[in-house]
């Protein structure tokens, strides 16, 4: 059984969710491998990984918006190392996790109709970010 990886970067604008599903989808394609098992990691303790709608940009906002009601930036975190934005964005991350596994069937990531791949940011100002991948199947 073939295995395939690589590690996308991806520059974010700050907190949101960046849609990755093409760039993941194109690398799906190039690596000629037609039926398996995709896995997404997020490389970061501040940033992570979700499926969800992708049709709505109001969906976005309101998870952003939500994760900020249930980590909220204050005194209340003993970590603060990287500013008043820090712990928060682990826990974040923490809720919403690093990793997704995706089967693909005909070359392509078996999503819903209105499922797509997203990066998300949790810290306050842009980021470089990289997402390993690992394919393997046949």
């Amino acid at each position: 059984m073939p295995h395939r990886t690589t590690t996308l970067a991806f520059d974010t604008a700050g907190p949101g969710l960046t849609e990755i599903t093409r760039e993941v989808a194109e690398w799906i394609t190039a690596t000629g491998i037609d039926t398996g098992l995709l896995t997404a990691l997020c490389r970061h303790t501040s940033a992570s990984l979700t499926i969800n709608e992708n049709a709505a940009p109001a969906v976005r906002r309101d998870m952003v918006k939500w994760l900020d009601r249930v980590a909220p930036e204050g005194p209340q975190y003993e970590h603060d190392s990287e500013g008043p934005d820090d712990m928060p964005a682990h826990l974040k991350s923490a809720l919403t996790g690093v990793s997704l596994s995706v089967p693909v069937e005909n070359g392509a990531m078996m999503l819903g109709t209105w499922q797509g791949v997203f990066l998300v940011e949790h810290r306050a100002r842009p980021h470089r970010r990289e997402v390993a991948l690992h394919l393997a199947g046949a």
